[in-house]
């Protein structure tokens, strides 16, 4: 009879840490945010399809880097400073310029996080294979506010490799 009580408390303890593993693991890599908040609403239709400014001005590590970078204060107030009112807006630029008055980095919220172990690099991809951003990021260009457009993972990233004859078979190129 213990034994029974023994194995049905274990099948218990199993099953709840296999939900709430499982539940992380949907919510982190398949059901997470898809549109994050961000600190100032950066609206990039209006900066890429009406001003014309191509991502890697303001991503400006994304040629040379593993990460694409996000655009710093000063790099926002190169432009903005030179904006009539920018420090009359009651807005999303008052809390840019907020920003710049305190000298104080914007916390901008990841979109696309993948997981620790993954090495992942913007240069390869945009250097060297020369994949346009959208590829990977969605028609950006069109996006008041940006949001996760694909479900970034294994088997999308394998899938991408196979289609345009990408380095494949070797695991640790990008589990490292």
């Amino acid at each position: 009879m213990i034994n029974k009580i023994k194995a049905s408390v274990l099948t218990i303890i199993v099953i709840v840490v296999s939900v709430f593993m499982g539940k992380s693991f949907l919510n982190r890599y398949i059901f997470a945010e898809v549109q994050p908040v961000q600190p100032i609403k950066f609206n990039h239709r209006s900066h890429v399809t009406n001003n014309k400014i191509p991502c890697k001005y303001c991503h400006i590590y994304a040629k040379r880097s593993n990460v694409s970078g996000v655009p710093s204060v000063e790099r926002c107030m190169g432009c903005h400073s030179s904006i009539k009112n920018v420090k009359n807006d009651k807005g999303e630029l008052k809390k840019l310029v907020s920003h710049w008055e305190n000298k104080k980095p914007i916390a901008w919220t990841k979109v696309y996080n993948l997981a620790d172990y993954i090495y992942f690099s913007h240069r390869s991809h945009i250097t060297v294979a020369k994949i346009d951003c959208k590829e990977c990021h969605g028609d950006v260009a069109k996006m008041d506010t940006v949001r996760r457009v694909p479900n970034i993972n294994m088997g999308w990233c394998l899938h991408c490799h196979s289609d345009n004859n990408g380095p494949t078979g070797d695991c640790w190129g990008c589990h490292q």
